[in-house]
């Protein structure tokens, strides 16, 4: 038992070397009456041989002995048994003696003549400290498994960009098949400039800031007949004063996942151009009967023929929405790009739209801020952005508001607000508004017409040119959308 009555997890084994039989027997007493296994050396060489038969948890070793002196007998236990316990003891433990035996691994020491107490808690340290690296150790062997065990890829590298940990599944992802990766460089590991860009600025991130990086990354497989796109996470790794100590890095297999995306895509795209010609040459026809170019039409005629146009466009439209969908997510409508002057294309938009806007008697504004950087981006794409938009905020303003159009820089970033006094959007459905198919449904927009794709079109366009979109609203006190890309001068 330990002074403090704890129950020990473990009955550590105990070897006494002292060439003072008074000493050993003394020892030998006392760790015996408290339960422990102890044995016994007279000398250094005999201690060596022992050591060679059995580990002991505990050694309490004299340092001044014949022959063999403590400090060869201290360093051999550390070769053999580096988790060996040395306690040094001695009558001539000066700071001098201490400190050599210290930096040579030993643990701690205590002097001739000790009392039973002065030994018991020296023992009683030693005891805890060797709990302790049994519960790391334990801890550490755990994580070991879970991490080995995990179907994602976990890769640590220290700050020098060396793996200390590599999983399996990591290994098998990169197509890696070699030596132990541990302590090799990360880029001779896997080779790939984007993960290597990414542990670089995970390295490089400030203490004050901590963001997870993510990334894709396509792969050849199966000696380049197929491709395996990976999904990247990396994060720096800190210690209590936030100093980055490394990286963690998560690879997650999301092939299946694009396979299944790209499938979808191209459906939707099918669909949506085989009706769309359909669509069109009934909408023709529709107008030639209107147009009374088939004959005569009554004022019902054209009424109920008048409807039905409508709902033919919305849908038509419908059909163009998602073809533009679909080239965007094929990565076919952000080729063009060129280097843009923001000011022209909302300008356009703004002029084409305040027709729509006086008809509801809407005040529609524009306000160009001085020095406007140019941003480098697909001008349909742009138009199509701020067209759909503009349009959203006349069709959810009642008459007698206001929409403000506004640009300016901001951090790097040309900023476009979209500002409305219109119905505004509740709390619940601003997580929603830009998934495809959503509108907001409620008493005041049942009679709006629209397909629920627009916002979805304008986050796919933005982040396809590496901008973003945020919106703060307040029902029944208008809408503000904030469009943020990237400023090239």
């Amino acid at each position: 038992m330990t002074p403090s009555g704890d129950k020990i997890l473990f009955e550590p084994s105990i070897l006494v070397v002292d060439d003072e039989k008074r000493i050993r027997d003394a020892c030998h007493k006392m760790l015996t009456q408290e339960g422990f296994e102890v044995a016994l050396a007279e000398n250094g060489r005999l201690a060596l041989d022992m050591i060679e038969e059995k580990h002991y948890d505990i050694i309490l070793l004299d340092l001044m002995m014949p022959d063999v002196s403590g400090m060869e007998v201290l360093d051999q236990v550390k070769m053999r048994h580096a988790d060996t316990v040395i306690i040094v003891i001695t009558g001539y433990a000066t700071l001098e003696h201490s400190i050599q035996a210290m930096k040579k691994g030993a643990f701690d020491f205590i002097s001739k003549p000790f009392s039973p107490q002065e030994l018991r808690d020296v023992i009683a340290k030693a005891i805890e400290y060797i709990r302790n690296l049994q519960d790391i150790l334990t801890e550490k062997s755990r994580m070991r498994v879970l991490i080995n065990h995990l179907s994602d890829g976990v890769m640590a590298t220290d700050a020098q960009k060396k793996v200390a940990l590599a999983n399996p599944a990591f290994l098998k992802m990169i197509g890696y098949q070699g030596k132990s990766v541990l302590g090799m460089p990360a880029p001779e590991v896997f080779q790939d400039k984007t993960l290597t860009e990414l542990i670089d600025q995970a390295l490089a991130m400030p203490k004050d800031k901590f963001t997870a990086l993510t990334a894709e990354i396509t792969l050849e497989s199966d000696g380049g007949k197929q491709e395996k796109i990976l999904g990247v996470r990396c994060i720096p790794f800190r210690d209590r004063l936030d100093r980055n100590l490394g990286t963690i890095t998560v690879l997650h297999d999301i092939t299946t996942l694009r396979k299944m995306d790209q499938l979808k895509t191209d459906f939707v795209s099918m669909v949506s151009h085989e009706i769309r010609n359909p669509l069109n040459s009934v909408l023709a026809q529709i107008k030639v009967i209107m147009d009374g170019l088939a004959g005569d039409v009554t004022e019902k005629q054209s009424e109920i023929l008048g409807r039905a146009s409508e709902k033919l466009e919305a849908l038509a439209g419908l059909t163009t929405d998602l073809l533009d969908l679909a080239r965007i997510e094929s990565g076919l409508l952000t080729q063009e790009k060129e280097r843009l002057e923001i000011a022209e294309i909302l300008t356009e938009q703004v002029d084409f739209y305040r027709s729509q806007a006086q008809s509801k008697q809407i005040r529609l504004n524009l306000k160009i801020g001085d020095n406007l950087p140019r941003i480098m981006a697909d001008r349909y794409n742009m138009e199509e952005v701020f067209s759909n938009l503009i349009s959203n905020a006349i069709k959810y303003t009642p008459e007698g508001g206001q929409i403000t159009v506004s640009a300016s820089r901001q951090n790097g970033y040309l900023r476009i607000e979209i500002s409305d006094t219109g119905i505004g959007i509740e709390k619940k459905d601003l997580d929603h508004i830009f998934e495809r198919f959503y509108r907001v449904k409620n008493e005041k927009t049942r009679f709006i017409v629209g397909t629920g794709l627009g916002l979805s079109l304008v986050k796919s366009i933005l982040d396809a040119h590496h901008g973003t979109i945020q919106v703060s609203s307040q029902p029944g006190h208008g809408t503000t959308f904030s469009v943020y890309l990237p400023a090239t001068g």
